[in-house]
């Protein structure tokens, strides 16, 4: 699975750096980093949550297929 960001709609307020860590970050400006973008098997269910608790729906999970 690999990480998907709609910019657009992101407004970096951290939800998923709360639910996962080890795969976002924001910097001192505010701005979303991704740290992985293909999600390893046992990072999968905090990405999931992330995913899942983006107030703005900025975030998915592409399929390999998807890409």
């Amino acid at each position: 699975m690999k990480i998907a960001v709609d910019w657009d709609r992101c407004e970096a307020n951290a939800a998923c750096v709360r639910a996962a860590p080890e795969a976002f970050r924001l910097d001192d400006d505010d701005r979303l980093h991704l740290l992985v973008t293909d999600v390893p098997p046992e990072l999968r269910p905090k990405v999931e949550k992330a995913v899942r608790d983006c107030p703005r729906g900025a975030l998915s999970l592409l399929s390999p297929t998807e890409r």
